[in-house]
């Protein structure tokens, strides 16, 4: 089962910038999940993005796998909320990980060296996809 997180308000209509983000958290096994980010993440849905990462730590008890492959952008402020995320985990005495991410992620992370501090290793390449 899928469950798709909705970055905007509860009850309130998302806005454009919510909009350019989805996310969806997959089952996995022994309590794992499989979280799928796509579109955009900048200063106005960041919140949404760690909010819906911290229901995912909250909800399943196994590691957080972040797939990031499909982000076509990524400010400061999503980084951010990434980096927020991994405390949460850190802090629950769980795992977050990134396992894949598209070459304008990739770059961030290396830029401000946390491309192994999430992976526990350097970010992979996205399948297809060259630096």
């Amino acid at each position: 089962m899928t469950q798709t997180l909705d970055p905007g308000r509860s009850g309130a209509p998302a806005s454009p910038d919510a909009a350019r983000l989805q996310v969806s958290v997959t089952p996995g096994t022994q309590g794992s999940a499989h979280v799928v980010v796509c579109g955009e993440i900048d200063f106005h849905n960041a919140s949404s993005l760690r909010g819906a990462l911290l229901v995912a730590l909250t909800t399943y008890r196994g590691t957080i796998t972040v797939d990031l492959q499909s982000v076509t952008f990524c400010d400061c402020a999503g980084l951010n909320a990434l980096l927020h995320a991994h405390d949460d985990a850190q802090h629950a005495r769980r795992h977050l990980r990134i396992t894949g991410a598209s070459r304008q992620v990739r770059r961030l992370l290396r830029l401000t060296g946390t491309d192994a501090f999430l992976s526990g290793d350097a970010v992979q390449d996205a399948p297809g996809d060259t630096a």
